[in-house]
């Protein structure tokens, strides 16, 4: 059984609550300073939120701390699926997890739309055509936030403008709004 990792909730109803983190090479759950610069960045409050490649589901849970009406979490792993589901159980939350690769729910939810996009994809395989599906899902004045090695430089997303790009060590955050 693979190593789990405390991570906290920084603020709003649950914060100071722990959440369990899958240990693999798979994830890599976002570090406090980035979390916590990011949640000032976009405002989650009353959103209609998705946690894509949602790993422990931290974002997601956080959002729904911070007062998000509600969030949708996909992951394709089966271990990290199963602590999401953990994670919102053991603090009662209820929420819709989805075990799905990204781009096969955005086909499957082409109908939804979502106020806030959270992206933080395995930075070892960050693949673009995921990314542009999840366009497709944001509302008129939606925020995509994504996450990924600064290294890679900022990502051309067609119809979207970036809004802000921070960087946090390794770690990269851009901040997209529609154009």
């Amino acid at each position: 059984m693979a190593k789990t990792e405390q991570l906290k909730i920084i603020s709003g109803k649950y914060r100071g609550q722990t959440l369990k983190s899958p240990q693999s090479e798979k994830t890599h759950p976002m570090g406090a300073r980035e979390k916590l610069a990011l949640f000032n960045m976009v405002n989650v409050e009353n959103a209609v939120v998705l946690d894509a490649f949602a790993g422990s589901g931290a974002l997601g849970i956080e959002a729904l701390s911070r007062g998000a009406e509600a969030v949708t979490f996909v992951e394709n792993n089966t271990k990290a699926t199963a602590i999401i589901k953990e994670n919102l159980a053991n603090l009662d939350l209820e929420a819709k997890v989805v075990k799905m690769r990204v781009g096969e729910f955005a086909k499957q939810a082409i109908e939804t739309r979502f106020n806030v996009i959270f992206a933080d994809p395995p930075y070892d395989k960050i693949e673009r055509s995921e990314l542009v599906t999840l366009i497709s899902l944001l509302s008129d004045d939606g925020v995509l936030a994504l996450s990924s090695p600064k290294e890679q430089g900022i990502l051309d997303l067609d119809g979207l403008r970036v809004s802000s790009v921070h960087t946090y060590a390794r770690a990269q955050i851009t901040i997209y709004k529609r154009a």
